[in-house]
C-alpha cells in the first residue's frame, strides 16, 4: 500500500475468527480474501486467531483447533490495536472471549454465520437442533448486525429469533477460476460424463449420497477429511485425489462435466460459485445453497441466468444429469455475478464503530488506484 492509499483509508478493524489458515475451507478463504481485499482499500487489519494462541483439536473435527486463551489477553490485544470496528467471524472459543470483552467494554460489534451448527451436530452426534438455536440466539443476540450470504438464510435465522441479519455475498476469485484453465491431466483417462465433488471429506457434506448415485461416468473427490479413509474403502471405483489448491483446483473444476453439491448443511458452498466461473454445471439438492446459486429451475436464484447453470432435485442423479444440458459459457456467466469487490463493499456497509456508528464510507478499489 502506498503512502497515498494510507492516507485515504484509516480505518482499523479487528477481526476475530476461530476458522484460519492452515485450515482449508470456505469460510477461510473468505475471510482471508476478505482481508487482503480490505487491506488493498486502507483498511488496517487485525486479525485474532487460533495460530496466535495455544490449542487442542476440536473433537470429531481435529483440523480445526480450538484456542485456549482468556479473556484478559484477548481484551489486551483488542485495546492495543485500537480498532475502530470489531467483527466476531465465528462462535468458536475466541468469538466467545471477543464477544465478553465487547459487552463489558461497551464496544458495539457485529457477527456473521457462516456453519448451520443445529444442523452440523444434529448429523455428528444426533442432538436436538434447537438446544444448538438456543446458544446461537444467545450468541449472536447483541451483535448490531449478523451478516449473512444470502436472503435465505436470513429468512432462516429470523425465524429463529436471529432478526438483524445484513447482507455479505460471497465472491470468486476469476482471475484463478476461469473456463480457459487446463483439465486436471488425471481426467484424460477417466470414462465421461466426469462427476466432481469437492469439499471437506467429512459425514457432514452427505459425500456419500453422491457416490452412490447411479452414473455412467467416473467420479471425482477432491478434499481431504476425517471420512476419507472409510469412503476410499467402501468406494474403490471412485477417484479420490486428496486436497488441491490454487490452479490444480480450478483444473479438477475445469476437467469435470458436472459438480455435485450434496450437502444439505452448508450455508452457500463456495465451491459452486468456482466451479460456475470455470464453466462447470452445479448439482444439487432443493436446499439452501444449491437454491441460492443454481435457483429452483436451474437458472439462477432469480431465474434470469441467459441459460441453465445447473438442476436441483431430491433425486441427485436426476439433477447431475439435467444440469449437463447446461452451456459452459452460461455458466461462466453466472460465475462471474458473485465479484469480491460487491461482498466487500457488503461487509463494509453491516460494519459499525465502536460506537454503534456506521462506518464512514470508505474509497473503492478504482478510487485507490487513481490517487496511488
Amino acid at each position: 500500500m502506498t503512502k497515498k492509499q494510507e492516507s485515504v483509508g484509516m480505518m482499523k478493524l479487528t477481526l476475530v475468527t476461530d476458522a484460519w489458515e492452515p485450515q482449508v475451507n470456505g469460510v477461510v478463504r473468505t475471510l482471508a480474501t476478505t482481508a487482503r481485499l480490505l487491506a488493498e482499500r486502507g483498511v488496517r487489519v487485525q486479525i485474532i486467531s487460533p495460530d496466535q494462541f495455544w490449542s487442542v483439536p476440536m473433537p470429531s473435527y481435529p483440523e480445526i483447533r480450538l484456542a485456549m486463551t482468556t479473556r484478559r489477553r484477548i481484551a489486551r490485544m483488542i485495546r492495543s490495536f485500537g480498532p475502530d470496528a470489531l467483527h466476531i467471524a465465528t462462535e468458536g472459543p475466541l468469538g466467545w472471549l471477543a464477544r465478553g470483552w465487547a459487552l463489558k467494554a461497551g464496544f458495539a460489534f457485529t457477527t456473521s454465520f457462516h456453519t448451520r451448527f443445529p444442523d452440523y451436530v444434529a448429523a455428528r452426534i444426533g442432538l436436538n437442533p434447537e438446544r444448538v438455536w438456543r446458544v446461537l440466539r444467545r450468541f449472536h443476540g447483541p451483535a448490531h448486525a449478523v451478516m449473512v450470504a444470502t436472503p435465505r438464510l436470513g429468512a432462516e435465522l429470523a425465524s429463529h429469533g436471529i432478526a438483524q441479519t445484513r447482507p455479505w455475498a460471497r465472491g470468486v476469485d476469476t482471475e484463478l477460476f476461469r473456463p480457459d484453465v487446463p483439465p486436471h491431466p488425471v481426467a484424460a483417462g477417466l470414462k465421461r460424463p466426469l462427476a466432481l465433488h469437492v469439499g471437506r471429506v467429512a459425514v457432514e457434506k452427505n459425500i456419500e449420497a453422491f457416490l452412490c448415485a447411479p452414473w455412467p461416468g467416473d467420479k471425482l473427490v477432491v478434499g481431504d477429511g476425517p471420512a476419507l479413509d472409510g469412503l476410499q474403502k467402501k468406494f474403490p471405483q471412485a477417484h479420490f485425489l486428496g486436497a488441491l489448491h490454487g490452479q490444480a483446483l480450478a483444473s479438477a473444476y475445469a476437467a469435470a462435466d458436472v459438480l455435485a453439491f450434496p450437502s444439505r448443511t452448508d450455508t452457500f458452498g463456495l465451491v459452486m460459485i468456482e466451479a460456475l466461473a470455470c464453466g462447470t454445471p452445479v448439482a444439487g439438492y432443493p436446499v439452501p445453497g444449491p437454491l441460492d446459486v443454481v435457483g429452483e429451475d436451474g437458472f439462477g436464484p432469480d431465474g434470469r441466468a441467459p441459460g441453465r447453470v445447473g438442476a436441483v432435485g431430491h433425486d441427485l442423479a436426476d439433477a447431475m444429469t439435467r444440469a449437463l444440458g447446461a452451456r459452459r459459457a452460461d455458466c461462466v456467466a453466472m460465475g462471474r455475478r458473485h465479484g469480491w469487490d460487491r461482498a466487500v463493499d457488503q461487509f463494509l456497509a453491516a460494519l459499525v464503530t465502536g460506537d454503534g456508528q456506521t462506518v464512514p464510507q470508505l474509497p473503492s478499489p478504482l478510487t485507490l488506484s487513481a490517487v496511488a
